[in-house]
């Protein structure tokens, strides 16, 4: 079977290093916000061009403390995209704030900037900009548009680790940026964990406080916080699995140009290709066909796992079926939901492994 995300595939010397790191901790005693979450902030940090970096406990959570550092809560709108992990909702309704759902642009999936403007009001404090699937396009434009409004602008990393956009990297366009390092993200953990990077020194020390309870020194409270700790072992073998990272996204690359070039078929279509190939570090190699179900079936009758990001968009799931929304509709992130399906594409795929998915996708007929 070839699989969406194949762990136990990945190089016999990155396993041994991260035992070694988890070994590392254990024999320095030191367990919770330690030497190895600090250099590991650092070095992200510096990774994504900016000045800080805090580690905490997953993305969602990063999401969350970027809000409530910038006192964005009850009473005001948070602009977001439909097509997302449940996370990046979750993360806005946890802080307070009331999400409000725009539409996607069909040829990406990325955020609409016209719809966005269509939903924007007095109330809004800020736009999610989710770099799904691993891409960013356009980057200035969403800096423009929110320094003419007056909103903030927090980018969604979690599945863009290190994509850049005219030589800046994801995160750092906005006034933060929030990673997650779940198991199958690019740079991922063999657990949960997240990052907040910014440039804003004022953020990244509330952030500081309050993934740590809201304390500013020892037993000081000064507000209200939450227990959303970056792992020292987490953070000490995410060190050791930065060091592949440039090479597991060219092997992305890669994948990802084979199947542009390989899939012809016209019962399946594929997305644009990115504007700048620094700015797509292919996450997920996502496609659209309204066979969507008969491809996938035929696919695993061939060995081949797929998965689909995401069926049910966030405007469908029955805790966020009111909320406000871009008031043209939603038309594009349905047909998109209804149509998108992930073919594998992590970094210990073999190249007969490249060849068997795009032979099987241009084999797959209409009866």
């Amino acid at each position: 079977m070839i699989l969406m995300n194949d762990f136990k595939a990945e190089p016999p010397e990155l396993r041994e290093a991260m035992m070694v790191a988890v070994r590392r901790v254990l024999e320095s005693g030191w367990y919770v916000l330690g030497n190895e979450v600090a250099t590991f902030e650092a070095k992200w940090a510096k990774l994504c061009g900016v000045s800080h970096g805090v580690g905490l406990g997953n993305g969602m959570d990063a999401i969350e403390i970027a809000l409530r550092g910038l006192d964005i809560g009850p009473g005001d709108e948070v602009i977001t995209t439909s097509m997302t992990a449940f996370a990046t909702v979750l993360a806005i309704l946890r802080a307070g704030a009331t999400p409000v759902i725009a539409d996607i642009e069909s040829e990406s999936a990325l955020l609409s900037l016209e719809s966005v403007k269509r939903c924007i009001s007095k109330h809004t404090k800020a736009i999610v900009l989710v770099h799904i699937y691993g891409q960013m396009r356009d980057m200035e434009l969403w800096q423009d548009f929110c320094h003419e409004n007056g909103v903030y602008l927090i980018e969604d990393c979690a599945q863009a680790h290190l994509a850049t956009w005219r030589g800046k990297v994801a995160g750092s366009f906005g006034v933060a940026g929030a990673y997650s390092f779940y198991p199958t993200k690019n740079l991922g953990a063999q657990g949960d964990a997240g990052m907040l990077v910014t440039q804003d020194i004022g953020l990244a020390e509330r952030a500081e406080r309050l993934r740590n309870y809201g304390q500013s020194e020892r037993y000081h409270h000064p507000e209200l916080g939450m227990n959303s700790r970056l792992d020292e072992i987490q953070a000490a073998m995410l060190i050791e699995r930065l060091s592949w990272l440039h090479s597991f996204t060219e092997r992305r690359d890669y994948i990802a140009a084979a199947y542009r070039d390989g899939i012809k078929n016209s019962n399946v279509n594929q997305l644009s290709r990115p504007q700048e190939a620094s700015a797509h570090v292919h996450h997920l190699y996502v496609v659209t066909s309204r066979h969507r179900q008969d491809l996938q079936s035929h696919l695993l009758g061939l060995g081949i796992q797929t998965l689909i990001h995401y069926p049910i968009p966030i405007h469908k799931q029955k805790p966020c079926m009111a909320f406000k929304s871009d008031p043209k509709g939603l038309k594009v992130s349905d047909g998109h939901a209804a149509e998108c399906l992930s073919l594998p594409c992590h970094p210990q795929l073999t190249d007969n492994e490249i060849a068997k998915v795009i032979d099987g996708v241009n084999s797959f007929g209409i009866k």
